[in-house]
């Protein structure tokens, strides 16, 4: 493989001739009906299965065909998310792991279940020997989703039983995924780190003694220390993260690649793939960038008038980054309000007075309640415009001190547990490859040949 990377002006004249000889017309995906981005002109996704592991509602639908927006709920099997967070609060220990349980098997663990279930998730929570010599440190990358889907798939090299898709086998390889997925992520940052600046390359073992919550701060954190609150905040963001139905983009993704019959790795690495979008994982680290750009830009945080003027500018793609998007704001399926971020508007708030950090969290509700005023003003929606689980998820993880880098890989620790319960699902009763339609648009053609060719 070559390792030139420059674009040369022979790929430029390429790429221009590709952009020459195709043109699909807006009009058409009017005429055929076309469900582009399989959402119909209300936001509606098209139904495409069924499933039992988590429900995303928002609105009320009525015998007429219409719809009533209501504020968002988030289920899992069936159990309200607000009361799951809760419930583990009021019972002292930490709720991913339960959850987990809860999605995988439907049903809420016992105590004996809970202690045998993390006892087993610590028990696969290590690296093949010598893996992260061979492997991690031999090609660090910036970008840790990558490095994660790569070190995935050299994982199936290491796997006797690698293509038995046995229920069995596959929930085994799966759990063992979900056990290491923070090792990843954490090891990746701190190699990429190294060897891009020099830092001290510091490696802690995971502590099997530890939450996952718990172990990401242990494993980060060169003195080990976190508190109890901040353990429990990352706890609850992974509670929040990790699914939301089977429609969302790497969860289908999950569904549509399982449907194939192929392995776990080769699964999970393209979920990876799909969640590391700046349209999906990757929207928080945007928020993060847009936040930035509107503190430089905007001389007094506490004037709507202001912040309002902004927000426009960058709908009209006159600011940030000219695509015309406020990150963070809106959702294909909440209207209202998304139940996830209103919890982490909470949580945001109270951390942000013990950081004495309240002036940064006021200009970040202050933008969550202006920038659904002026899409709805300039722009064409046709639903209700709140802000989401990731406008305020990275203004935690900088609460948390957690590196921009590792933003979306926590977001991926989080959701291969939702994943693992939809692959299971989908072997389980999909039987059948998905193959969507495509309308070809395209006139036939004489052939010419080549030497008549202008």
């Amino acid at each position: 493989m070559t390792t030139n990377t420059t674009i040369t002006p022979e790929i430029q004249a390429l790429a221009k001739l590709y952009e020459k000889n195709s043109s699909i017309p807006e009009s058409l995906y009017t005429d055929y009906d076309v469900k582009r981005g399989l959402r119909d002109i209300n936001g509606r996704g098209v139904l495409v299965g069924i499933t039992e592991i988590s429900e995303v509602d928002a609105f009320i639908d009525h015998a007429d065909g219409t719809r009533t927006p209501i504020n968002g709920e988030l289920y899992y099997r069936g159990y309200n998310i607000n009361d799951l967070i809760r419930g583990s609060r009021n019972t002292n220990h930490y709720c991913y792991e339960e959850c987990l349980f809860l999605l995988l098997f439907g049903s809420l663990p016992n105590r004996d279940q809970f202690q045998r279930f993390v006892q087993l998730l610590n028990d696969y929570r290590e690296l093949p020997p010598t893996f992260l010599r061979d492997i991690l440190m031999m090609a660090p990358s910036k970008n840790l989703m990558n490095m994660m889907a790569r070190s995935v798939l050299t994982l199936y090299s290491y796997d006797s039983y690698s293509e038995d898709i046995s229920i069995p086998n596959v929930l085994r390889q799966c759990l063992q995924l979900t056990s290491i997925f923070p090792m990843l992520a954490v090891y990746g940052y701190q190699i990429y780190k190294h060897y891009s600046f020099g830092d001290s390359l510091v490696i802690h073992t995971p502590s099997k003694n530890l939450s996952t919550a718990e172990n990401i701060l242990y494993m980060l954190r060169a003195d080990q220390k976190f508190t109890p609150h901040e353990a429990s905040l990352l706890d609850t963001c992974l509670v929040l993260h990790m699914e939301h139905g089977g429609g969302n983009n790497s969860t289908f993704t999950n569904h549509l690649v399982t449907s194939t019959g192929t392995d776990t790795y080769s699964t999970m690495a393209a979920s990876l793939g799909s969640l590391k979008g700046m349209r999906h994982g990757g929207a928080n680290i945007k928020v993060v960038k847009m936040m930035n750009d509107i503190k430089e830009h905007v001389s007094d945080w506490s004037d709507d008038d202001e912040i309002r003027a902004y927000l426009t500018k960058i709908v009209h793609k006159e600011a940030f980054d000219r695509t015309g998007l406020i990150y963070g704001i809106g959702h294909a399926i909440y209207s209202l309000s998304d139940p996830r971020e209103v919890l982490l508007r909470k949580m945001a708030k109270t951390v942000s007075r013990e950081k004495h950090n309240e002036a940064e969290f006021e200009l970040y509700e202050r933008v969550s309640r202006l920038a659904p005023q002026v899409i709805t003003k300039e722009c064409e929606v046709h639903k209700g415009v709140s802000a989401n689980v990731d406008f305020f998820s990275g203004y935690v993880y900088h609460l948390l001190d957690l590196p921009e880098q590792l933003f979306t890989p926590i977001f991926a620790i989080a959701r291969i547990g939702g994943w693992s319960a939809h692959r299971i699902e989908e072997l389980l009763y999909g039987n059948k490859i998905m193959r969507p339609a495509y309308m070809t648009v395209t006139p036939h053609k004489e052939y010419i040949p080549l030497d008549s060719r202008k």
